[in-house]
This record gives structure tokens, sequence and C-alpha cells, in this order.
């Protein structure tokens, strides 16, 4: 074997070296971008983690500003509508309790008004209409308009007589 290269030699030795150096730099330039791409992986696992970790606290945060801001208005309006209907209630049977102690103070004075008017009824036929007055002093007895007999005065067009103060 000699010593000299060919010129083909040299370049096929050329062409296998640059080969290998080649495939060497492929398989280095692979594990690197593997590892990176891993690298990468659990970078936004990580960053993903992190912002759903986030993203729920902000929620939970918003979830009570919510909460306080609508249950207040919400207890609000429910004390004002429960006083509202109770005291409505309370008014509605107030005045219905007196209603119906003035119909029933109402139908007592029309009983005792109607018993007061069969009284005088009474009286009036068991007197036959006469009649007691007291005028300055002097008691009279005022008798029925169609009284036989002359009395020595009369009023109103109905004869009446003086009584004694014994």
């Amino acid at each position: 074997m000699s010593e000299t290269s060919s010129p083909n030699d040299l370049t096929s030795r050329l062409r296998s070296r640059l080969e290998a150096d080649r495939k060497e730099i492929e398989e280095t330039a692979t594990r690197e971008l593997r590892r990176l791409g891993e690298s990468l992986s659990a970078v936004r696992s990580d960053a993903l983690r992190s912002i759903e970790a986030d993203t729920e606290v902000a929620t939970e945060r918003m979830r009570e500003l919510l909460m306080r801001a609508w249950l207040r208005p919400l207890v609000v309006g429910m004390s004002l509508f429960l006083g509202i209907c109770g005291g409505s209630w309370a008014t509605m049977h107030w005045l219905s309790r007196s209603i119906d102690s003035r119909f029933e103070t109402l139908a007592e004075v029309k009983l005792r008004t109607l018993r007061a008017r069969d009284t005088l009824a009474v009286l009036h036929e068991t007197t036959w209409g006469v009649e007691l007055q007291e005028i300055n002093g002097d008691r009279y007895m005022l008798l029925p308009a169609h009284t036989p007999g002359r009395p020595a005065f009369t009023m109103d067009g109905r004869p009446y007589m003086k009584l004694s103060r014994e």
C-alpha cells in the first residue's frame, strides 16, 4: 500500500468523515432538541399550573365580592319587603277590627233607639198624650188636643193646666 493517496481517496474519506460528522451533529441536535422540548414542556406545565392556581384564587375572590355585593341589597330588600308586608297586614288588621267595632256600636245604637221608640210609644199610649212641662219655674200639664172641657189656658192650640208646687 502506498502512502500517497489519490484525490479520489481523499474525497471519499472526506465525504465519509463529513457524513459521520453530520450524523453526529444530527444526533446531538436531536438529543438537545428533545432535552429542550422536555424542558420547555416542564416550563409550560409549571406556567399552566401557576396560571390555573392564580385564576382559581382570583375567581374565588370575585365570587366572594359578588356574593357580598348581592347579599347586602338582598338582605335590605327582604327586610323592607317583610316590613312593608307586616305593616300592611297589621294596619289592615287594625282597620278591620275598628270597622267591626263601629258596626257593632252602630247595631247597638240602632237597637237602643228602637227600644227607646218602643218605650216612647208605650208611654204615649199609657199617658194618653199628656205631657209635663216646666215654664219659668212653673209646672204645667199639656192635655191632648181633643180633651173635653174648657181649661183656662191653651198653648200651641192645646189645652194645659197649671200644677201646684206641692
